[in-house]
């Protein structure tokens, strides 16, 4: 379908993109307005698909982000977290309980074959998220952070677990080669009619 009247593309990231996000959706109607978001933070803890930035803008755009820590979501709760400690699990990475749904919920339609545009689509509409919001791509795309120690990290594993300690020698975006531009997002280019 072709849109009628002049669109607005928006490139987000997280939390300061999302909050971008947040003022264009104030002031442009809903269908003008298109948000890309990165999915080169994306990666997969306790065997889950975590896409750090489409949450973060899915849940600013909500009016759910919790707002003192800049992620995740307000009234979180950490009970799932709490025991996963007690039983020596991996917690470096905070996995609220409602956020946990999200990533089980997302991780669940993959596995049946959804594609990451289609599930981020639903997800936003359960939530009353009326801006169209859709990944960069629905490929694999990882940004790997090489350390000078000889180590290579994923950028979660480097950003909150090692809180940027480790000295970098270079950054790389494992899969970027082959990555194809989420089809919305191609459409939205394809039509040309952007507003500047």
């Amino acid at each position: 379908m072709v849109p009628t009247s002049p669109k607005i593309l928006a490139l987000s990231g997280g939390v300061g993109g999302a909050k971008l996000a947040l003022g264009l959706a104030q002031v442009v109607p809903s269908d003008a307005l298109t948000v890309v978001v990165n999915t080169g933070d994306d990666f997969e803890h306790l065997g889950l698909k975590v896409c750090p930035d489409l949450d973060t803008l899915m849940y600013t755009l909500s009016g759910l982000a919790n707002q003192t820590l800049g992620w995740g979501q307000q009234d979180e709760t950490w009970q799932f977290l709490d025991a996963l400690k007690r039983l020596g699990g991996d917690t470096w990475f905070g996995l609220g309980d409602r956020d946990l749904a999200t990533h089980v919920h997302r991780t669940a339609l993959l596995a049946q074959g959804d594609s990451l545009s289609a599930v981020t689509a639903g997800l936003m509409r359960s939530l009353g998220v009326l801006t169209q919001v859709v990944p960069m791509t629905d490929d694999s795309v990882a940004t790997l952070i090489h350390c000078q120690n000889g180590e290579t990290l994923s950028f979660q594993h480097y950003f909150v677990r090692d809180r940027c300690e480790p000295l970098i020698k270079g950054i790389s975006f494992q899969g970027i080669e082959t990555a194809r531009r989420a089809p919305e997002f191609e459409q939205l280019i394809a039509y040309g009619d952007l507003s500047q």
